[in-house]
């Protein structure tokens, strides 16, 4: 009697788990989560069974699914999803739209880039030669000629193209001789330091033509060694500075005084 009831016990979980197992249609509808917006065309795989379906215009599917199967639902702008089959029952799915930040790109300009983008202003504003017109110009387009040597807009054109070739000189030292090279050459432990020795010593524009990097390391490690045995490193830094006033000349007035001179004459 016992043995019996054990096995009508057996035989219960057999069929248990065999109608857990057994496969039959799923049905379900999909969102947008939170809202009463359906979702169309979403890819939906079962990853036990390998099949893949798409929901329809009006976000319903149907998939073949046993209990324990597992679905994953997916489409562009949406977070994927993976949900458990627990039953039989319709299921619902709401999908969260991924929130997509606006692509910024920022277009980097060269300081030549700058410089020739203000030239092409210049151009057209009529001027074609910037302010140096050659010697053609007078016979074939006298009056193209005059106005590129006396016009207005030629003359602030002549200007600025002379202070653009200083700049695009000293943007490609800045971008050779700086602090990081100097540093990695000279073995100056810091920023401040280095700066001070360059400073002391800048090569020309017309020495970095003629360089390549391994003369201009050479160049600055003889530099550097004179300039560590100068005794007048710090006066030559103050020569070599932009502006250069006396400490000991001028103070700051007071308020309501006027700048005075501190020398006695």
């Amino acid at each position: 009697m016992r043995f019996s009831l054990y096995l009508l016990i057996l035989i219960c979980l057999c069929l248990s788990v065999t109608a857990s197992a057994q496969e039959f249609t799923l049905k379900g509808v999909i969102s947008k989560k939170n809202t009463p917006q359906r979702v169309a065309q979403v890819s939906i795989k079962n990853l036990n069974t390998k099949a893949i379906i798409l929901s329809d215009d009006l976000g319903w599917f149907t998939i073949k699914a046993s209990v324990g199967d597992t679905l994953t639902f997916s489409k562009e702008d949406y977070t994927p999803q993976k949900v458990a089959v627990l039953n039989q029952s319709d299921m619902p799915i709401y999908l969260q739209p991924m929130i997509v930040l606006s692509e910024v790109k920022i277009a980097g300009q060269s300081k030549k880039q700058e410089i020739n983008a203000i030239m092409n202003d210049y151009r057209k504003q009529g001027t074609f030669y910037a302010g140096k017109p050659p010697v053609l110009s007078f016979i074939t387009n006298p009056l193209t000629g005059i106005y590129e040597l006396f016009g207005a807009t030629p003359n602030r054109a002549r200007r600025f193209a002379q202070f653009s070739k200083g700049e695009l000189e000293l943007a490609e030292i800045n971008r050779r001789y700086n602090v990081a090279f100097v540093k990695q050459i000279t073995r100056i432990p810091s920023d401040s330091l280095a700066q001070r020795f360059m400073n002391y010593y800048t090569p020309s524009f017309e020495d970095l033509k003629g360089w390549n990097d391994y003369d201009l390391a050479k160049h600055i490690q003889k530099s550097y060694d004179y300039y560590k045995k100068s005794d007048e490193k710090d006066r030559l830094e103050l020569l070599n500075s932009p502006t250069f006033i006396k400490s000991d000349t001028f103070k700051l007035s007071q308020p309501g005084e006027t700048l005075k001179n501190n020398k006695k004459h």
